[in-house]
């Protein structure tokens, strides 16, 4: 068994087990909550798996922009599969806990997927400035290997930022305080109940959003300034239309995931109400979205769900009969 007390004092460590409150404070919420989120979390997984089966059978699909998007699913998938199971959990029965190894894993890949998120998108937006303001070379500038190397660096860079704010939390000393105002183990929520000086900890997560949460949001409205020059500059407004739909899925998502993020950090740090339900909207309701918004409109996954679904030898059974 883990010992929590520390012997150079009396501070205590990271404890085995976690309280997670979550949305006990409404316990009306919890059942119709759970109901929500085992239905968001099904459709999450079809609509993110369906992405990347999609991808992988039909050619039309197989560009760069669709294979930023299934990382994106991938993405997806790895943040709801590591938090929504414990949620449902707590939300069904009595016990709220959550074992520590469970707690920092949560922590690490939330951080993780978090990060990586914000640097795709920003590689996302640059994919649409090249496709709509250099369409002749777009085959020769994203190449296959280019958008490798560039998730790679979204993963690498959220990866590397993850690891060092995890490693940081790790050696706060809690005072045995094991009670978290969250549904999920988070990085500010767990600092919140370090009896130490935090300052290290305040600063590099003030010095890791840095990259992720001001330069990828600056990087990404200005693709969309050059996007929109050059939209303006078509002469056929059919042009202007067919341009800006191809940019307008993914702009949707940026809203949505940048929107709130922004919002939530603009608020005191003392409204921990609010850091709870954007995660939720995060964990829950991004992953849920992001297929949807992105297939919705497309032709081209219309079109590869029309060729998988559709029997292909239909037509010829029944001339044979």
């Amino acid at each position: 068994m883990h010992n929590t007390e520390s012997t150079a004092g009396g501070n205590v460590s990271f404890p085995n087990i976690f309280i997670l409150l979550g949305f006990s404070e409404h316990p009306w919420l919890e059942i119709p909550l759970f109901a929500v989120v085992l239905v968001s979390h099904v459709f999450t997984l079809i609509g993110n798996s369906s992405i990347i089966l999609l991808s992988m059978l039909d050619s039309r699909l197989q560009t760069p922009m669709y294979f930023f998007l299934d990382n994106l699913s991938v993405l997806d998938l790895i943040v709801t599969c590591t938090i929504v199971p414990q949620l449902l959990d707590n939300l069904w029965g009595p016990e709220k806990t959550i074992a520590s190894w469970g707690c920092i894993t949560q922590a690490y890949v939330f951080h993780w997927t978090g990060c990586t998120e914000c640097t795709l998108l920003a590689v996302m937006a640059f994919d649409r400035y090249v496709a709509i303001c250099h369409p002749l070379r777009y085959t020769v500038i994203m190449h296959s290997w280019v958008c490798v190397r560039l998730a790679a660096v979204s993963w690498s860079s959220g990866l590397a930022n993850s690891l060092l704010q995890s490693i940081l939390t790790l050696q706060l000393p809690l005072c045995g305080q094991h009670t978290l105002d969250h549904f999920f183990c988070e990085v500010p929520a767990l600092i919140k109940l370090a009896c130490g000086d935090t300052t290290v900890n305040d600063f590099s997560l003030a010095l890791g959003a840095i990259p992720f949460g001001m330069i990828a949001p600056q990087l990404v409205l200005i693709s969309y300034i050059f996007i929109v020059r050059t939209v303006l500059k078509l002469p056929s407004a059919e042009g202007r239309q067919k341009a800006l739909s191809t940019c307008s899925s993914h702009l949707m998502v940026v809203t949505m995931y940048f929107g709130p993020g922004i919002y939530m950090y603009l608020q005191p740090p003392s409204k921990s109400s609010h850091m709870k339900f954007m995660s939720f909207f995060y964990c829950i309701i991004t992953p849920l979205l992001n297929p949807f918004i992105y297939t919705l409109r497309s032709k081209d996954v219309k079109a590869a769900w029309k060729k998988i679904l559709k029997p292909q030898d239909e037509g010829n059974y029944f001339k044979a009969r």
